[in-house]
């Protein structure tokens, strides 16, 4: 059974794109087979965050009638399959924005989960991932303008017949993280689906093009992005178990990689 989820933001600059591509990569080094489609058709920035920006063909040609979605499916990170939009202008004209539920239709024939990186704000283009998503996940940062956008969001999905699953409070520090968790369940009445901290390597890793997860796997923000991926999955979680199979396989290379010089 697929399971759509779209993340979503009432403003820009929430992290949302970089949650959709670590919470997609690390789903992926799950097992799940996981596809992330970027619907923020006028200011794509998926591609970007995963080195795709030059990419020939993006969902931009799909929506314009010009390509198949099989033209637009690209590899990622630990076998993650990734949908970009494109960065040009005139192919965001050209897009139709409500040919957005056949692309989907046919994603989910090939995936156990798809991640949708949403617009920012309420507007047309932003509506459709919103409604045709099994559940809306909400990223806010610990600001109360972040808050407010974020219920405007919720009442919106809501109204067209959406499901928000709860919220992710994205970037939070120690000093405002629980007055902040407390606020925002009382306002927007949502479950806490994670909390993920400020880290300076969510910066590092972008300017690699790689997934912090990837980068940096055992930075406080990797860690909490693969809890939160662990229980969308349905999975247990333990960072120590991680670790030590991550280790595993390292010590494994390691002990080929000598035998073969042996030989």
């Amino acid at each position: 059974m697929v399971t759509t989820y779209t993340i979503a933001s009432g403003k820009g600059g929430t992290g949302k794109t970089t949650l959709s591509v670590n919470l997609g990569t690390a789903l992926a080094s799950f097992g799940k087979e996981t596809y992330i489609l970027d619907a923020d058709m006028g200011m794509a920035n998926l591609g970007i965050v995963l080195g795709l920006e030059n990419v020939p063909v993006t969902l931009h040609e799909v929506l314009a009638g010009k390509a198949h979605v099989s033209d637009i499916i690209y590899d990622g990170p630990e076998g993650v399959k990734v949908v970009p939009s494109g960065i040009s202008l005139q192919g965001f004209q050209d897009a139709n924005p409500e040919r957005l539920r056949d692309v989907m239709k046919e994603i989910i024939n090939h995936c156990e989960i798809l991640i949708i990186d949403a617009p920012a704000g309420i507007s047309r283009d932003g509506v459709i991932p919103l409604a045709i998503a099994d559940e809306v996940i909400l990223v806010i940062n610990p600001e109360l303008s972040s808050m407010v956008d974020a219920l405007k969001t919720k009442i919106l999905t809501e109204l067209i017949g959406g499901k928000v699953k709860g919220f992710i409070l994205n970037r939070a520090t120690f000093e405002n993280t629980e007055v902040s968790v407390k606020k925002i369940r009382e306002v927007l009445d949502l479950d806490l689906i994670g909390v993920v901290p400020e880290d300076p390597n969510v910066r590092r890793s972008a300017a690699y093009r790689q997934p912090i997860i990837i980068r940096y796997p055992d930075s406080p923000a990797s860690v909490e992005i693969k809890r939160i991926a662990a229980r969308l999955a349905g999975m247990e979680f333990d960072a120590d178990s991680l670790k030590k199979k991550k280790e595993d396989k390292f010590l494994d290379r390691l002990a080929r990689s000598m035998t073969k010089r042996g030989d």
